[in-house]
């Protein structure tokens, strides 16, 4: 027969308990109040990622707001690259500021496409730029082909009027988690080509490839194989472009800062503005 508790000795033992289980709910909870944002079930909504999202995070900026790159407008072209966050752009503003080509996201996966795309990519087209549309990659929801004819059903096709760049694609750190999207270096190659080929079998044109040299380092093994036929637009927040990816030895558009003035994210082009055209023809 157990011996019978007085009131006060069953309270303290119930209150030690009771201490007890709040103190291992705390232990449970410590890691989670104390991991990143990300970990702790605050990633972005899937649709809300854009060019350059992953750059200031991992590369950093190296320039200050009132630094420009290198390179005169003479010998390089300015451009914007906005997407659903912009909205409605004040083209005229940046037409009249100097900026003469645009791109504007049209799609990510294939499970989204910009709500402000018609009126972004005409609007530019209105203002006097020459324009494109950018896809912003998720390989791991989707195969590369599949994601190709997405993009060309929602926007980023291409027609020979001289006012039409090439497609692009957007390669860089998972906003929604593992940065390389769960593959190896080989398995992203070969997503990229896939997404290339039927980009190139849709369109006739070689889209240009968006990417940070230290990106495409660590997620594709730093793949040489692309260079030869796929313009590069360089990511990099500095007064200069730094190292390229293997495979190419210069840039074609360079996405210099995301806080430039009327549109925060602010590019160069390589050239002339004739030699805009060049590639919006196919001439060049």
């Amino acid at each position: 027969m157990e011996p019978v508790r007085s009131p006060i000795a069953f309270h303290r033992s119930r209150s030690r308990r009771a201490l007890t289980g709040a103190l291992t709910g705390l232990l449970i909870l410590l890691p989670i109040l104390s991991a990143p944002p990300s970990a702790a079930g605050s990633l972005p909504e899937r649709g809300s990622a854009y060019m350059g999202m992953g750059v200031p995070a991992h590369d950093g900026s190296d320039a200050t707001d009132d630094e420009t790159p290198t390179g005169s407008r003479t010998t390089q072209t300015e451009g914007v690259d906005v997407s659903s966050y912009q909205g409605d752009v004040a083209w005229q503003t940046l037409w009249g500021s100097g900026v003469q080509w645009a791109y504007t996201k049209a799609s990510e996966g294939t499970y989204y496409t910009n709500p402000y795309f018609g009126s972004q990519y005409s609007g530019s087209y209105d203002a006097g730029m020459i324009r494109g549309a950018y896809h912003f990659a998720t390989p791991d929801t989707s195969g590369g082909a599949a994601q190709a004819d997405y993009f060309v059903d929602h926007g980023g096709g291409w027609s020979k009027d001289g006012k039409t760049l090439p497609g692009a694609l957007d390669m860089e750190w998972n906003p929604y988690g593992d940065d390389c999207y769960g593959k190896s270096a080989s398995g992203m190659v070969t997503w990229v080509r896939d997404f290339l080929d039927r980009y190139k079998s849709r369109t006739g044109r070689d889209a240009v490839i968006y990417t940070a040299t230290s990106w495409w380092s660590q997620c594709t093994g730093n793949y040489a194989g692309f260079g030869a036929t796929n313009p590069l637009w360089i990511a990099r927040y500095a007064s200069t472009a730094g190292t390229l990816p293997a495979g190419w030895s210069v840039y074609t558009m360079w996405q210099y800062t995301s806080s430039g003035p009327t549109v925060g994210d602010h590019d160069r082009f390589n050239g002339a503005a004739d030699r805009v055209k060049s590639l919006a023809t196919g001439a060049g």
